[in-house]
């Protein structure tokens, strides 16, 4: 079952909040759309087949959907939570210049960023200029991330596994070792598909998946940063402090306050 509220509107885009309650691995009906659309989820995992290419969309990975494009989805995981921005073919082509943009597409840390920011900028009410601003910020952010480029079948398929096992905390993704053993290939065999599926190292990958936990959690108004490095398996603090600001060019004490006046408007 798929629910959606819409968070904002404006000429040539809407904006809207999209939840997800399906728990089904065969692949739905077929669904084409007449807009360009860039979706990004905030929680959970679906399965999204496009051009016959199959593709797992979850909180580090989004897409970009073409008008007139015939998809299907699946939803093995249990449902999912996504934000979908859709976006006429005069003002995309307005927007993008006519640069192109592939289908998949790594969400780094600014592109998270910009993200959360644009829902910030939903909750405001302020369509004409805080949430069309907001908008050309994650647009500018999906143009700069590199897009996954396209990888064999093996290698999809290891990195599709190696992804829910990080992204499930299993406790062999503590580490690349014995990720490698769960997954029962090599170590060099994971750290090469990885990246060329990916297009980032399993380390680059792995601590993005955790500075995206901190960001939950700072919104939420987490205090304690020491609390949130034990959380989420820094070694301290200052480690926690570090990569963030590597992911994010902030420290999660600036981003606190970035974030926070944005509950206000809940």
């Amino acid at each position: 079952m798929r629910s959606s509220v819409r968070l904002g509107s404006g000429p040539g885009f809407t904006l809207d909040a999209v939840t997800c309650a399906d728990d089904h691995r065969r692949w739905g009906a077929a669904e084409v759309s007449s807009d360009f659309r860039v979706v990004l989820a905030r929680r959970g995992r679906f399965r999204r087949m496009a051009d016959g290419r199959a593709a797992d969309v979850d909180p580090t990975m989004a897409y970009v959907g073409r008008p007139g494009e015939e998809e299907h989805f699946a939803h093995p995981a249990g449902g999912d939570e996504c934000t979908s921005l859709c976006v006429s073919a005069g003002l995309w082509r307005e927007l993008t210049d006519g640069r192109e943009v592939r289908s998949a597409v790594y969400v780094d840390g600014g592109l998270d960023l910009a993200h959360r920011r644009l829902l910030g900028a939903a909750r405001t009410g302020d369509v004409p200029y805080a949430l069309t601003e907001a908008l050309l910020a994650l647009l500018g952010a999906t143009l700069r991330t590199h897009p996954a480029p396209p990888g064999g079948g093996a290698a999809e398929a290891i990195v599709g596994r190696a992804r829910a096992a990080i992204d499930a905390d299993h406790p062999a993704a503590a580490g690349l070792l014995p990720l490698a053993a769960l997954l029962g290939v090599s170590p060099f065999q994971l750290s090469r598909a990885f990246t060329g599926v990916v297009g980032v190292s399993l380390t680059h990958y792995r601590n993005r998946v955790r500075v995206g936990r901190a960001l939950d959690r700072l919104e939420q108004g987490e205090t304690s940063l020491a609390a949130l490095a034990a959380d989420l398996g820094f070694a301290d603090q200052a480690h926690l402090t570090r990569t963030v600001r590597r992911h994010l060019g902030h420290t999660p004490a600036a981003l606190r306050r970035q974030l926070a006046p944005e509950r206000t408007f809940a």
